[in-house]
């Protein structure tokens, strides 16, 4: 199977149960390493006149220093049938484990950015902005029941530089 590059802007996507429902890998790296993570926070929309997605990496996540050293990641949907790739990535440190290796899977380079031939579409995101999130910034305080003072999100605001779908 392939991809095919398409307009996102012609897409009809469900953005609410794409992020939190049915989760989604980020990848970052080079021809030489790459790592990954899932994810299930996120977000899609228009800004400075880009589309933008928005993605929320920990700092204690190994993913974390592969986006920072790299200008573009990319992030993969996939079927249903693939729960416990997004699974096992969830629960694993690629610190501990490859687990590209361990869920086979088959990693690609899209337009020099990793990803994975299994997914059935594909973001390629290009940093534009970064922010650590800072619990003096939480207007509604309940919020910190998703944080301890040293896991605090890094939310980056990227540009999605083109999207492809699978055959």
């Amino acid at each position: 199977m392939s991809f095919n590059e398409i307009n996102i802007t012609d897409e009809k996507l469900l953005p609410f149960s794409m992020l939190s429902k049915d989760w989604f890998l980020i990848t970052a790296g080079n021809d030489e390493k790459i790592n990954t993570m899932t994810a299930g926070w996120g977000g899609m929309g228009v800004m400075w006149a880009k589309n933008i997605f928005l993605a929320a990496v920990r700092t204690s996540r190994y993913t974390y220093g592969f986006i920072e050293e790299n200008d573009c990641f990319s992030v993969s949907f996939f079927d249903e049938q693939h729960k416990d790739i997004l699974n096992f990535c969830g629960r694993n440190s690629g610190r501990d484990v490859d687990k590209i290796k361990e869920m086979k899977l088959t990693a690609v380079m899209l337009d020099g950015v990793p990803a994975f031939e299994e997914a059935n579409l594909v973001l390629i995101c290009k940093k534009l902005y970064r922010q650590s999130l800072d619990e003096s910034c939480f207007i509604d305080k309940e919020l910190m029941k998703y944080y301890d003072k040293e896991s605090f999100h890094v939310m980056y605001a990227s540009e999605i530089l083109k999207a492809y779908k699978k055959d």
